[in-house]
């Protein structure tokens, strides 16, 4: 078959970044400031979970596009001591009150030219504004981690993130691009238009080297409220009156008892034998069954011996194009996903100890359902999205029920110790970037440094793989014979592959490594 390229795309420059080492522990996020914060939290003798949800709560403030309270998702949890990992479940949920008739399809239309490939909803309603809205899970998520595994203070670890969005929200140049990608469906919504298009127009920094700071409405109150009043008040309290208030003030389903009645599930993580180590993942409603369907496949079918060459790139291709088959088939998620708009957050933690945590939060597209609710300044999710609008489908629709995500947090124990956490950004396509830096690390023995480098493929649809232009001719022409590949470039946004994040330890030594065409992600060491 022969490759073909994206004409479109031109590289004048090449992105390298070096993982940072250290040895009292390590948050590797999608921005700096989170990082920083995960940091103190360390060197104040806070623990990976504390890291962990200290900086996922300043990610709401600081890269609020891609996850915050209005979110939802998954957290695997490893334990030095034991070697124990757990997993955290805050997927999204539907409200009680939805049903079909409020999701009618455009008569003729055979697939949406977005994310899914099932039929439009009229007006987008499942996919902006109120009835994109599922039951958010982020802060009882967090809460249960804390009260499971962490060592302090709820307050100590959400004060950070209100001080910073007292502040406001940061804008240089990869924030401007985020809200004018957003911009025409932001300004929709009065509450979003408020905080992102002030002026009617997307926020410009004069100098790159200096950001201008938005203010974020009711946010900052919001979180100083959450850190003093605890978590429930989320689902039972004042913010959760005044999140009802907004909702049902512009039309949308959610109710008091939606809220109320939200419960994170704590479960032992999946686990897979592997080469020596043992995988941990997510079940159900999240990218782990089809990774493990992968991971089983190329245990048979790989040779390490032949090292990180064509056998090994054909291996990947045909393990993650069988698992996706089988998720299109069984699961859901059908359809090739023509826009790669999608967006989530994911950092990884090690601390001192060695106790690990891989964390993804996601609104599901770019600024979820792109209404930040005035009362509490919070950009709400999308995640009814994530469902077929059609009855009798694998994802179908249905009141209080979880969709099927495609987050993908992985946590390898060896020696009954946590190794690696990594986990990524970038929907369809966060399962083969874990996937393929899984098999690296454990396949083929490669340091995290080594990992990040090598150009991955991205097998997420079903019409063939996308491989990255610097891969070698040997095996580009391998992977032509058998699949239609087109040659792409990893942008500096989330197009062409997903964005990871991971933490490693060997031995006494720690590593972190972040993506690298993220602008504002860095892994950064306690000292």
């Amino acid at each position: 078959m022969p490759l073909s390229a994206r004409p479109f795309l031109a590289e004048h420059f090449t992105v390298a970044r070096q993982a940072v080492s250290g040895r009292n522990g390590i948050v590797a996020s999608q921005h700096h400031l989170a990082s920083e914060i995960g940091v103190e939290v360390l060197e104040a003798g806070g623990n990976a979970v504390d890291a962990a949800v200290a900086a996922a709560m300043a990610l709401c403030v600081v890269e609020p596009w891609m996850s915050g309270m209005g979110g939802g998702g998954f957290m695997l949890v490893g334990n030095a001591e034991t070697g124990q990992v757990d997993e955290v479940d805050f997927g999204m949920v539907a409200p009680n009150a939805v049903d079909n008739s409020h999701y009618a399809i455009v008569e003729g239309d055979s697939g949406h030219d977005a994310l899914f490939s099932w039929p439009r909803v009229i007006d987008d309603r499942n996919q902006i504004g109120p009835y994109s809205v599922a039951v958010p899970g982020a802060v009882a998520g967090l809460a249960a981690a804390v009260q499971r595994f962490g060592s302090m203070p709820w307050t100590e670890l959400v004060s950070p993130a209100a001080n910073l969005a007292s502040r406001g929200l940061p804008v240089a140049w990869p924030a401007t691009l985020e809200i004018a990608a957003g911009a025409e469906t932001l300004r929709l919504f009065e509450g979003s238009r408020a905080v992102y298009l002030p002026n009617g127009l997307p926020p410009v920094a004069a100098d790159a080297h200096k950001p201008i700071w938005l203010a974020m409405g009711r946010l900052s109150a919001t979180l100083t409220r959450l850190a003093e009043a605890g978590p429930r008040d989320f689902y039972e309290g004042e913010i959760a009156a005044a999140i009802v208030y907004d909702m049902q003030a512009a039309g949308g389903l959610m109710t008091a008892s939606d809220l109320a009645t939200y419960q994170a599930e704590i479960r032992p993580a999946r686990a897979i034998r592997h080469r020596g180590a043992t995988i941990h993942l997510t079940h159900n409603f999240s990218g782990g069954p089809t990774f493990a369907r992968a991971l089983q496949r190329t245990a048979k079918s790989l040779d390490p011996s032949l090292g990180v060459t064509a056998p090994a790139y054909l291996a990947w291709a045909e393990a993650l194009q069988e698992a996706f088959a089988y998720r299109f088939a069984n699961l859901g998620h059908a359809g090739d996903m023509v826009s790669r708009d999608a967006c989530t957050t994911h950092l990884s933690v090690v601390d001192r100890d060695g106790n690990m945590v891989a964390l993804t939060n996601t609104l599901l597209e770019r600024f979820g359902s792109r209404m930040v609710l005035p009362e509490t300044g919070v950009l709400m999710n999308n995640g009814m999205f994530w469902f077929d609008p059609r009855p009798g489908q694998a994802n179908s629709l249905e009141a209080g029920k979880r969709p099927l995500a495609n987050m993908c947090p992985v946590l390898a124990t060896k020696n009954g110790k946590p190794w690696f956490a990594l986990g990524a950004s970038g929907g369809r396509r966060i399962v083969p970037a874990v996937f393929q830096l899984t098999s690296l690390l454990t396949d083929f023995g490669l340091s995290l440094d080594h990992a990040y480098q090598v150009p991955r493929l991205d097998v997420s649809g079903e019409a063939g793989i996308l491989a990255d232009h610097r891969l070698n001719p040997a095996i580009l022409d391998a992977l032509a014979a058998r699949f239609d590949v087109t040659l792409t470039y990893d942008s500096a946004g989330m197009e062409e592959f997903a964005k990871p994040q991971a933490v490693l330890q060997d031995g006494d030594q720690q590593w972190g490594a972040v993506a690298l065409a993220l602008a504002s992600a860095k892994a950064i060491a306690a000292s």
